[in-house]
């Protein structure tokens, strides 16, 4: 009756696609960003919330997805705030795995921005309710392609960070994360079983910051890829 499509991701150096089912997101993974947020990084672990599936597109260097490289400011919002984080694509699925194996089932990784409405995000902090529409819009999670493992091995450390203008807003080290992608993947599959196609965004260092109309935002993760896009 309906012909939904499923989003994909873009795969490097290949036609290939990857099916997108979940989007999973670490909330207050790197210290520095806990405290920027109001929050102890000491007493509060870092917890999981989600976007959408369909949040998430590529960000190709030629723009070819997403009229080359372009992101719309959203709706409903006067303090729209980027968080550069590395993002991890499932290709095998389990529930209560344990950590020793858990980098057994990554697929691949990418570079991603978790996009924020953060006025609104904040008002429903302030009246203690869900925050979803503050994160799970349309292109709220523009990725670059993805790079199989075979191809970037399994990184835990290295340069993450986002340029706007070519000015350094965020900046920092996958070696600072509270939490690392086998401890997150572990962790997550406590609470449901994962799927290949799902994703998880592992979290932002410090320097959120509001985007305007016409700025262009570059970011990128050592060893793993950028990606750039103008907001308009």
């Amino acid at each position: 009756m309906f012909d939904i499509a499923v989003p994909t991701l873009g795969v490097i150096d290949s036609a290939e696609r990857f099916p997108v089912r979940r989007i999973y997101c670490v909330g207050r993974n790197y210290a520095d960003h806990a405290r920027e947020m109001q929050a102890n990084p000491e007493t509060e672990p870092p917890f999981f919330f989600m976007k959408p599936a369909d949040a998430a597109f590529t960000v190709l260097e030629d723009g070819s997805d997403r009229a080359a490289g372009t992101v719309p400011f959203p709706t409903e919002t006067a303090d729209f705030q980027h968080e550069v984080e590395l993002v991890v694509a499932i290709g095998t699925g389990g529930t209560n795995i344990a950590e020793a194996a858990s980098l057994d089932h990554v697929w691949g990784y990418a570079v991603g921005i978790d996009l924020t409405r953060r006025d609104l995000q904040a008002e429903a902090k302030a009246l203690r309710r869900p925050w979803d529409l503050s994160k799970g819009f349309d292109f709220s999670a523009p990725v670059s392609p993805l790079v199989p493992v075979a191809a970037s091995s399994h990184p835990d450390r290295g340069t993450i960070w986002l340029k706007v203008d070519g000015q350094v807003r965020q900046t920092g080290d996958l070696a600072s994360q509270l939490w690392n992608v086998p401890g997150i993947i572990a962790e997550l599959s406590r609470f449901v079983t994962l799927f290949p196609g799902d994703l998880v965004m592992t979290g932002t260092p410090a320097g959120v910051s509001a985007l305007d109309r016409g700025d262009v935002v570059t970011a990128g993760i050592d060893g793993v890829g950028e990606l750039e896009f103008v907001v308009v």
